[in-house]
């Protein structure tokens, strides 16, 4: 094992060019990526030490550790204290960090965000009636009731409807998918609250969901990916029609209705 380990950073220390760059802490890091996404440093590997990296690179300690404190800070190297720097096993603290960053960037992603939304959930929704078992087909229906319980509770429905659309995600059997619309979820709370404020949001919500549910529990993968569209389709529509309401009603300093907060929406 440790002489694999060994042979591993030799192959890695030999594909490490001298920086000639002015900003060398960005070469670095550049560099670090290139080697992980050509599978010269793998997930879980250690890095070589820090006067190592410093004498390959031709770059001062504090170069290499700002290099190596942001690439940690976005999640791709762990730094542990007598255990040196390795590559993250989890990539999805990258992934969240990406997303966060784009939607405090971006003011028109929540649209373009549910545009991707219903390309990447109607094949949720197809896997789920291909994977589902019956206990996953219960529990859904299980989730099913207390929406319906809870079309006069603008909260509580917002949290069920974003919990559902998880579920799926997770039963659907492709885990980069349920990484992509968990990570996602954050960034949808306000526009599922907002899409609410549309008047009778809630009970087209509850039947578009329904339809969705009666699909996958028929088994039928097709009915399943349109259902989903259609319910995403609509949802679209209602928040553009609820961002034309918002403008109106919430004020520009805190993004309130009426001088109140929008309530924190939890699906877990």
């Amino acid at each position: 094992m440790k002489d694999r380990s060994k042979s591993s950073q030799i192959s890695v220390k030999s594909k490490i060019r001298r920086i000639k760059r002015i900003t060398i802490s960005e070469e670095i890091a550049k560099q670090i990526m290139d080697l992980i996404s050509s599978g010269d440093l793998s997930a879980g590997q250690r890095l070589p030490s820090e006067r190592e990296l410093c004498e390959n690179f031709g770059a001062s300690r504090s170069s290499l550790r700002e290099a190596l404190r942001c690439l940690s800070i976005v999640g791709v190297l762990n730094a542990q204290v007598g255990e040196g720097t390795s590559v993250a096993v989890d990539g999805k603290k990258f992934l969240r960090r990406i997303v966060e960053w784009r939607m405090i960037t971006e003011r028109n992603d929540i649209e373009n965000l549910l545009e991707v939304r219903i390309a990447l959930e109607g094949v949720s929704a197809a896997k789920t009636a291909l994977h589902a078992t019956e206990v996953d087909i219960d529990i859904l229906r299980k989730l099913l009731v207390k929406m319906k319980a809870s079309v006069k509770d603008k909260k509580a429905f917002a949290s069920l409807d974003l919990k559902f659309h998880v579920m799926l995600a997770d039963i659907s059997g492709n885990s980069l998918l349920a990484d992509l619309i968990f990570l996602i979820r954050s960034q949808l709370r306000k526009a599922v609250y907002r899409v609410l404020l549309v008047p009778h949001a809630l009970p087209l919500a509850y039947k578009e969901h329904v339809a969705v549910f009666e699909a996958i529990e028929r088994r039928d993968p097709v009915a399943a990916g349109k259902a989903m569209q259609a319910h995403l389709e609509g949802h679209l529509q209602r928040y553009t029609k609820a961002a034309a309401y918002n403008r109106k009603t919430y004020h520009t300093s805190n993004g309130s209705l009426s001088g109140q907060k929008e309530p924190r929406i939890a699906v877990s």
